[in-house]
C-alpha cells in the first residue's frame, strides 16, 4: 500500500481562489483526491482489522461495513470475541461485557441505525440525493492545521421520544481537502451534551482508494481511544451469520 501524498491539481488551484472555495468544490475534491466518485460507488463492502488501544492494553479489532447497511465491530479479549454495534439489517445488538451474552438494542437505537443505511461508504457521498443539507461555516485551525468547517445535517433521529437534528461538523484540511476531524454532540447517556470527536490520519492507498489507518475517537478536549488499522479489504464476502444474534440469547429476551 502506498502512503497518502496529496497535491492539488494546478488547474484547480488557478481556477478556485482559496477564499472563495465552495462546499461542493470541497466535497468533489475530497472524493477525487481519495480515488474518485465512480470508484467509491463500486465498493460493496469494507473490512478493517487492527488494534484498539485502551490505556496500556491493546485489543485486536475487526470492523465490517456492507453497502446494504449491515455492520459490526468485533473485539478479541482474553481469547474471546465480543461484538458491538451489530446491525443485521433489522436488529441492532451487542455483547454484554459482564454477562458475555448478546443483548438487543432498544427500539429507538434500532430505528436511528436504520436511518444510516444509505451512508455507505460515506455520509457525504451523494449527500444531496440522500436529502441531506450541507453548510459552509468558514475556517478554523485544528491542531495547528488550517481547515474549512462544514456542517452536515441528516434526517432527524429520535432521542428519548423526541426528534432532534442529526448534525456532524467536518473539518477539511485546506491543502488536501480531506476531512481530518468530525464532531457530533452526544445526545444521551452519561456524556450527554459533550462533543464526540473523531480524528483521522495516516491515509494510505487500498485498491486505488485512500483510507485513514489511524483513527482516534473520544471526547473533545479529553482522552481518546485510538484504533491503528493494519489491513483494509474491499468487496469481501462476509458470511451472513456474522451479523446474526445468537439464537440462545434471543430466547432469553
Amino acid at each position: 500500500m502506498k502512503k497518502f501524498a496529496l497535491l492539488l491539481a494546478a488547474g484547480f488551484m488557478s481556477s478556485v481562489a482559496m477564499a472563495e472555495v465552495t462546499k461542493d468544490e470541497i466535497i468533489n475534491t475530497y472524493f477525487e483526491n481519495t480515488g474518485g466518485l465512480e470508484a467509491w460507488g463500486k465498493v460493496e463492502s469494507i473490512r478493517m482489522t487492527g488494534e484498539f488501544n485502551q490505556g496500556s492494553m491493546k485489543f485486536p479489532v475487526t470492523l465490517v461495513q456492507m453497502k446494504d447497511g449491515r455492520s459490526y465491530m468485533e473485539f478479541e479479549f482474553q481469547g474471546k470475541k465480543l461484538k458491538q454495534g451489530v446491525f443485521d439489517g433489522e436488529t441492532v445488538w451487542s455483547t454484554n461485557f459482564m454477562t458475555m451474552k448478546a443483548e438487543k438494542a432498544d427500539s429507538e437505537q434500532t430505528e436511528n441505525t436504520k436511518l444510516n443505511i444509505n451512508d455507505f461508504p460515506d455520509a457525504l457521498y451523494n449527500y444531496k440525493e440522500k436529502g441531506y443539507s450541507l453548510e459552509m461555516l468558514g475556517e478554523e485551525t485544528i491542531d495547528g492545521v488550517e481547515t474549512y468547517k462544514l456542517k452536515l445535517t441528516k434526517e432527524p433521529v429520535t432521542i428519548e421520544g423526541k426528534k432532534v437534528d442529526d448534525v456532524t461538523y467536518y473539518y477539511f484540511d485546506k491543502d488536501s481537502m480531506i476531512p481530518l476531524v468530525q464532531e457530533t454532540e452526544i445526545k444521551s447517556g452519561p456524556a450527554k451534551g459533550q462533543i464526540s470527536q473523531v480524528k483521522a490520519s495516516d491515509f494510505q492507498e487500498v485498491e486505488g482508494l485512500y483510507f485513514p489507518f489511524s483513527i482516534a475517537q473520544g471526547i473533545k478536549g479529553g482522552q481518546s481511544a485510538p484504533i491503528e488499522i493494519k489491513t483494509i479489504e474491499l468487496n469481501v464476502d462476509v458470511d451472513p451469520s456474522e451479523f446474526s444474534m445468537p439464537k440462545a440469547d434471543e430466547k432469553n429476551k
